[in-house]
């Protein structure tokens, strides 16, 4: 990987699914060597998600080698700890204790190599009464507070649509394994990340907690809108809806102008934050009745005039076809073994000097496993092929 700005770092990734492998993905986006560790013969569980065609992989393992080890047998966790060796970062989100098994807890692999820096994704954390329980990203979604929260009030919890819960988780680790590594370039000596799903999502829940322990609040689900934050919502027009936000003074100011309604900027009912948040649901009313009049490429195009934040509900159709999206690249074109027409997100965030790449798709099941057990760890081939028979490698 060229231009990266985490060139010339290696990352050995075990596990499977989201929580984990997204941390891989986002540290091999920006140039670290990601060497994936995967069951032989069944590789990754995520090689087979996916709406219809299995293609997730493909996004979570760019940019990835993988190998074949079998961790459940001596000679497999021997081999871990030799890539431990010559590793920056070792990533895993089994269940906490199963590393510790196999004897790949942090006391061998840190015996091994005291600047290794252990990544550690899992659903409650590697301490605690809950931290032996099996974990998954929606249970993390909803002990963490956000399921709640999520969804119409007259209806059960609702959930994204995506897994919010194991991202955020695999973010915070990537996070914590750069400020690991900070303290590394000052001591030499790396440490455990130790990444909760719970806690992930517990981190995002903005004043929720202080709004309960101080005034006895619970915020409960409220489907489109945040309660007292006014305007911003999701308004129909003539041949659809589009959401726009005009809670702030001053941008209310510019929307009441750009409605020809100016004397409504003003207006006691609606001057100040607190008074559109009281009067929440008849300004949403009003503003309404207004954008039904017009289609929404209307509405889109005076709210640009206006400066009012603004925007359709996009899917991937619309997505593509945007300009500022081309632009900026936010989708590209990767070459892909089996599909010639194959796009996905770019890398983020994007940097000034080294803004990372994709280079591959997710790659077949043990495709690098002659460049990482021969040249890496200086296996000779009669080595591998004993350890593959036997079902090692």
């Amino acid at each position: 990987m060229a231009q990266g700005a985490l060139e010339g770092l290696r990352l050995i990734e075990m596990g499977q699914l989201i929580a984990g492998p997204f941390c891989g993905q986002l540290m091999g986006d920006h140039g670290a060597e990601v060497i994936k560790v995967e069951p032989p013969k069944i590789g990754d569980a995520m090689r087979n998600w996916g709406q219809g065609i299995p293609l997730w992989f493909s996004v979570v393992g760019r940019n990835k080698k993988s190998i074949t080890l079998n961790l459940r047998e001596k000679e497999g966790q021997a081999i871990v700890r030799q890539l431990a060796a010559k590793a920056d970062f070792l990533l895993e989100n089994f269940r906490p204790g199963t590393l510790e098994r196999w004897n790949l807890g942090w006391d061998e692999l840190s015996a091994v190599n005291e600047a290794l820096i252990m990544i550690r994704v899992s659903g409650y954390g590697q301490t605690g009464p809950y931290s032996p329980r099996a974990g998954y990203g929606g249970i993390g979604e909803a002990m963490g507070g956000m399921r709640y929260i999520a969804g119409e009030p007259d209806r059960p919890p609702s959930r994204a649509g995506l897994s919010i819960g194991d991202s955020l988780a695999a973010t915070y680790a990537c996070l914590g394994a750069m400020m690991a590594l900070n303290h590394r370039h000052k001591t030499g000596k790396g440490q455990v990340v130790d990444s909760a799903i719970y806690e992930a999502v517990l981190a995002m829940m903005e004043s929720t907690v202080p709004e309960y322990t101080v005034t006895g609040h619970i915020r409960e689900r409220t489907g489109s809108i945040l309660p007292k934050i006014a305007p911003s919502n999701v308004y129909p027009t003539r041949d659809g809806s589009v959401l726009v936000a005009g809670n702030q003074d001053s941008v209310w100011k510019r929307m009441a102008a750009m409605m020809g309604m100016a004397d409504l900027g003003d207006d006691p009912r609606y001057n100040s934050h607190v008074a559109r948040g009281q009067n929440q649901a008849e300004l949403d009313d009003l503003i309404g009745k207004w954008t039904s009049t017009l289609t929404s490429k209307e509405v889109l195009d005076l709210c640009e005039e206006h400066g009012v934040p603004a925007g359709n509900m996009y899917r991937a159709p619309e997505m593509l076809e945007d300009p500022h999206f081309a632009a900026r690249e936010a989708i590209v074109d990767v070459p892909h073994p089996l599909h010639e027409d194959f796009k996905m997100q770019n890398v983020v965030p994007t940097l000034s000097e080294t803004p990372g790449q994709i280079e591959w798709v997710g790659p077949e099941l043990g495709q690098h496993n002659e460049e990482i057990y021969g040249e890496l760890l200086g296996m000779d081939s009669a080595t591998r092929a004993d350890l593959s028979d036997r079902g090692i490698i």
